[in-house]
């Protein structure tokens, strides 16, 4: 009698954790932009990935990870997919709403999902964020906010965030759980010369170290170890299905936090990727989830 009320809970556990850590992510992200106008999304970025590394050095301990060369140069193309990503990403954040930021640089993980489309259900999936995509692009007044310049970052983010899972799930095959810290560390490493030649010594601003361990622990530290937890608790299919209402998660945030307000078409492109991420994850069959990304 007892099994039903366990069962549930065990499902809804997980389901809260993953929930609350998109939730750290889009927030971490919000609090992020304000750090821009004072060094800029680069010298945010190099903020970002240096705290995380260090915090993320101190609990996974990558130290322990055997590495060999073929395993290195993996993990290598892994941190600067993932310094890329993020980089991009809050570049593109200058100029674009938070939410339509997250539904653009979605179609990169869509995509490798999408690539071995067989079934003509794929192309049902395709049309869809094809059909986002566009919706997004700036072609009318009701778009012109829209920088195209800041689509550009998004969608190159999107490639990076593509590449991320392709080395990611390779490099974690060969070292676990330690790939993460050592993924962030050679982010931060390939990011810092960009921050440091345009923001400089404003980086050394202690006033910004909060603001900057915020962000630190809001996009990387928290969501990252509760996500694990999700992991290991939710079938691939569901965590995957879950984590592609990603973009609504940024909408919201940058509606409450940054008072972005989006148009009726730009809430419909959002939902057109959001529906077409789902519905691959539903009909695709994988081994793995698409892993969420540390922006």
């Amino acid at each position: 009698m007892n099994d039903q009320p366990r069962s549930l809970a065990s499902l809804l556990f997980p389901v809260g954790i993953l929930l609350i850590a998109m939730a750290s992510i889009q927030t971490g992200a919000s609090l992020a932009k304000n750090l821009f106008p004072l060094v800029g999304a680069q010298g945010t970025t190099t903020l970002r990935l240096t705290f995380a590394s260090v915090m993320l050095i101190l609990i996974l301990r990558p130290w322990r990870a055997r590495l060999t060369a073929k395993s290195l140069r993996t993990v290598v193309i892994y941190g600067i997919s993932l310094g890329g990503m993020n980089f991009l990403f809050y570049m593109s954040l200058r100029t674009v709403p938070l939410g339509i930021a997250v539904a653009l640089e979605f179609i990169g993980p869509l995509t490798v999902v999408l690539i071995s489309a067989r079934k003509a259900v794929d192309f049902i999936w395709i049309a869809l964020a094809t059909l986002g995509l566009l919706l997004l692009i700036p072609m009318g007044a009701g778009s012109a906010n829209i920088d195209l310049i800041g689509i550009g970052y998004a969608l190159s983010a999107g490639v990076c965030w593509g590449l991320y899972i392709l080395f990611g799930q390779k490099a974690g095959a060969d070292n676990g759980i330690q790939t993460a810290a050592l993924g962030v560390l050679i982010a931060a490493l390939f990011m810092a010369p960009i921050g440091i030649v345009h923001a400089g010594s404003a980086l050394l601003n202690p006033a910004l170290i909060p603001t900057a361990l915020g962000v630190a622990i809001l996009s990387t530290a928290l969501p990252y170890s509760l996500e694990m937890m999700a992991l290991t608790r939710l079938p691939a299919r569901t965590f995957g299905t879950l984590a592609s209402i990603e973009p609504a998660f940024g909408a919201l945030s940058g509606l409450i936090f940054l008072h972005e307000s989006l148009t009726l078409t730009q809430w419909f492109a959002i939902a057109s990727i959001i529906l077409a991420s789902v519905g691959a994850t539903l009909t695709t069959h994988s081994k793995s989830p698409t892993p969420v990304p540390v922006d």
